[in-house]
């Protein structure tokens, strides 16, 4: 529940700002670069934004799940890398240690993770496990006060710049499933742990991701968090969360496509009149308002259903299902609205319309939310 709303309000009119003053002039140069200016990353620490959801105890803002949703809906209306490089920090990459960790790994991480001194990221995907994350391969085995992990992860957002990887590995090659998995705190320049090179994507240029290998990686007994076999429970308390932050992501990117699109259907002027004024325009400007404000409601609803301490494992399935399958459409029919310039460089739909296909894809892809919705359906009927 929103705590103080004066407060919130004030720290929403810093970021809508921050996002209208700084990121949005920045996206161009950040899309060349493929990199966050180094400027930018020091306002970033300044407004606190790399400890939006840790707790205050540890030097972070202490978020809840609703004023976090709608802090994610205004960073939504810049270019996505500007919101993943804090991402993990408020994400995946911190989330397992708030909730499992012990109090001596919290005193350690969270602080460097609040003032961004400190990147971390979260590893889970490997070569041949990804939606089926429990088959991952990654082993780590005792060895007296430490465990040896040998295995790589792909795809890890802010890996190339992380200081330390959260990792799911396998303690007990007898159990298959979720239960032989333990999750890890591995630092950087731990022998035996290296990094591949940065990938080539599709969009979200400046989001940097590489594979994480591990050859032999001692890591000690005190970086487990929550003891063995408790990896993938606490993996899927993170990605409920990071579902429902990618849900508000997503609203966000869509209320900044409509507002484009429209701008640019009010100046632009075909058959005499301005397209904003042709009907089937209207009809996709109208469509893309309507599922934009129903993915907003959906998704604020189930972030005050978490703050009261709610399961919403189902909910946020269902929000990241219809969010990241909207944001689609929305891109879709704002490049359509746009016409021949939509699918220039120099309008920003164009890069958009590439940036959001990921959402279909990463915290689960739609097939497995359908999954996990249908489970869960069946599982409380």
């Amino acid at each position: 529940m929103i705590r103080d709303q004066e407060t919130l309000g004030q720290l929403l009119a810093l970021i809508e700002r921050f996002v209208r003053e700084r990121l949005v002039p920045a996206e161009e140069r950040l899309a060349e670069d493929e990199r966050v200016p180094e400027e930018i990353v020091a306002e970033m620490k300044q407004l606190g934004l790399f400890g939006l959801t840790i707790p205050e105890e540890y030097g972070g803002l202490g978020l809840t799940m609703e004023e976090e949703i709608l802090i994610a809906i205004e960073l939504g209306k810049t270019s996505p890398a500007f919101r993943s490089l804090i991402g993990t920090n408020n994400g995946i990459g911190s989330a397992a240690i708030v909730f499992n960790g012990t109090e001596e790994q919290k005193r350690k991480y969270l602080p460097k993770y609040a003032s961004g001194e400190w990147i971390g990221c979260f590893c889970l995907t490997e070569p041949e496990a990804g939606s089926d994350a429990a088959s991952l391969r990654t082993t780590a085995t005792r060895d007296g006060d430490r465990y040896l992990l040998n295995g790589t992860k792909r795809y890890i957002t802010n890996a190339p710049m992380a200081q330390t990887f959260n990792v799911m590995a396998r303690t007990d090659p007898d159990i298959q499933g979720a239960r032989g998995i333990s999750s890890f705190i591995v630092e950087r320049g731990a022998p035996g742990l290296s990094l591949g090179a940065v990938d080539r994507k599709m969009g979200q240029a400046g989001s940097l991701t590489c594979d994480v290998i591990f050859e032999d990686c001692p890591v000690p007994a005190a970086n487990i968090i929550g003891g063995e076999g408790e990896g993938f429970i606490t993996a899927m308390k993170v990605l409920d969360r990071g579902r429902l932050h990618i849900s508000g992501v997503a609203v966000g990117i869509a209320e900044r496509l409509i507002a484009d699109a429209l701008a640019y259907a009010m100046q632009r002027r075909q058959f005499g009149k301005p397209l904003a004024e042709q009907q089937l325009i209207q009809a996709m400007l109208a469509d893309s308002r309507t599922e934009a404000y129903a993915a907003r409601c959906m998704v604020l609803e189930t972030a005050r259903k978490r703050d009261a301490s709610e399961n919403v494992t189902l909910e946020s399935s269902a929000c990241k299902l219809f969010c990241a399958e909207m944001v689609g459409k929305v891109a879709d029919r704002a490049v359509q609205i746009h016409g021949g310039a939509g699918y220039m460089a120099e309008y920003a739909v164009e890069r958009f319309y590439r940036d959001v296909r990921l959402l279909r894809l990463y915290e689960g892809t739609s097939q497995i939310q359908q999954l996990v919705i249908a489970r869960n359906m069946m599982r409380n009927a």
